[in-house]
């Protein structure tokens, strides 16, 4: 298995910190607004790759944090004449519900930064005591010049740092770069008492401290956005590997491109910012269609590379997925106690296909190139399904093989939600007019075989004339 990682700047084999074991750490959110399609895209991505290495086998330990003190959360509690804590008790719902909604696994730890504040202000006095940061009346910041290697993950100077980068003027500081550590507290806002004065952590040091809390320094894989690399996970790097005096702090990073909207930067100044809350009432009693279609949106191009989000890219998602529900849904025919087999995926076309993919995912986590030979084996399925007017023994055990392996790889890895089709569900009526319909083909009278047809599809139906006789299911 291959990464590709930041740091470095390309493809490595992948060795875990401990065999069959991931540690893995990946930014979760501020907690003072709905996620966007961009914030999605991000915890879509490592889900699946967590989701690959639990079907490796892999013991993955993950941990997502929550950060629930930051100045946009005092900043919204003012807005809406309510305390910081309603604020993020509120959002970290609705954070719980996006998630929930979109397929993504729960995190097999997920520590809010309030309730780690002793051991932010543990590091602090390390960094402190280590001769890399500095306190100017009760605020404590992080002198990068004394941090060899500062810049090694961003590949930037410190002046090129200065340069680029809102930073805040303080003629306090000892260098425009250096960050905020601890800030001293101001009035009406939530502050923690330490060695400096009542105050609260600043953002960095949070992910900093509680990564390596749950994780231990040398954690396997580190990941976020693009948009993280500087000055979040460059800070990150300095605070860890400075306070421990141990390198390096994160085997792998790993960050995911940015998303567009209609080929233009989604942001609220151009009014393009897209809230998967609205997404949600847009597909208002069609939650498993949203998540479907997010994650074939997402899952379609490479992590890595920019996504652009477009209503044709949502269309063509939600084809793809048609697509695969359709094969899905004739295979179900085959996964009967009838066709007594075990499922040990022995045919050759399925294991070329588990190889092909394995291959896919083993290669940065090529979910584009894993998907193209999912709707390859489909087109493959469905050619074969469409030739046979009554499949034989062998035939019915390939597809009831087959059936089982497209669920495996599309549900457990790749997050996707589909639900067997219930022949239960098909009302008397509509198969009393299936059966009309039939005899009246068989009559040759297809005027009143097309009118039986009309009449099902009203009734929210919807007929597939197959080699092996017509399919009905709900729309």
């Amino acid at each position: 298995m291959k990464i590709y990682s930041t740091l470095t700047g390309k493809k490595e084999e992948f060795k875990p910190r401990e065999t069959g074991k991931v540690s893995m750490y990946v930014c979760g959110p501020t907690v003072y607004n709905y996620i966007h399609i961009g914030n999605a895209r991000a915890y879509v991505a490592f889900d699946a790759i967590i989701r690959y290495f639990k079907y490796k086998s892999f013991d993955v330990k993950y941990v997502r944090n929550l950060t629930d003190v930051d100045d946009k959360i005092i900043k919204r509690a003012a807005e809406e004449n309510t305390s910081t804590e309603a604020i993020t008790k509120k959002y970290t719902q609705a954070f719980h519900k996006d998630m929930e909604a979109l397929g993504v696994l729960p995190p097999t730890i997920e520590p809010k930064a309030t309730e780690n504040i002793p051991d932010m202000i543990a590091t602090i006095e390390q960094l402190i005591a280590n001769g890399l940061a500095y306190v100017v009346d009760g605020d404590v910041y992080f002198s990068v010049e004394k941090f060899p290697g500062y810049g090694k993950l961003s590949k930037r100077s410190v002046d090129e740092m200065i340069a680029g980068a809102r930073i805040e003027v303080d003629e306090r500081k000892q260098n425009p770069a250096d960050f905020a550590l601890w800030k001293k507290a101001k009035e009406d806002e939530p502050s923690w008492s330490s060695p400096w004065g009542d105050g609260r952590p600043g953002w960095h040091i949070e992910c900093s401290t509680m990564s390596i809390k749950y994780l231990a320094m040398g954690l396997d894989i580190h990941g976020g956005g693009q948009d993280l690399i500087f000055p979040h996970h460059e800070n990150e790097i300095a605070q860890a590997e400075g306070a421990t005096g141990q390198k390096p702090f994160a085997r792998y990073w790993m960050h995911n491109g940015f998303l567009n909207v209609e080929a233009e930067k989604m942001a609220k100044s151009v009014g393009n910012v897209i809230l998967i809350n609205d997404l949600e009432k847009q597909y208002e009693g069609r939650l498993d269609d949203l998540r479907n279609h997010l994650r074939m949106l997402f899952l379609s191009t490479h992590y890595r590379s920019p996504l652009n989000f477009t209503d044709r890219a949502m269309e063509e998602a939600k084809n793809r997925i048609d697509g695969i529900r359709n094969a899905l849904d004739r295979l179900q025919d085959f996964d009967s106690k009838e066709i007594n087999v075990v499922v040990d995926y022995d045919n050759k076309s399925i294991q070329q296909l588990v190889k092909d993919f394995e291959v896919a995912m083993e290669d940065d986590f090529n979910t584009p190139n894993a998907l193209a030979h999912i709707h390859t084996f489909i087109k493959n399925i469905n050619t074969l399904l469409n030739g046979k007017a009554e499949p034989d023994l062998a035939d019915k055990k390939f597809f009831k093989a087959a059936y089982h392996i497209l669920l495996e790889l599309l549900t457990s890895i790749f997050g996707f939600l589909f639900k067997k089709r219930l022949t239960a569900e098909i009302s008397a009526k509509a198969r009393i007019l299936l059966d009309e319909r039939e005899e009246a083909r068989k009559a040759k009278d297809f005027a009143r075989a097309d009118e039986i047809r009309q009449k099902i599809e009203e009734a929210g139906y919807i007929i597939e004339d197959t080699p092996a006789g017509p399919k009905i299911k709900k729309k």
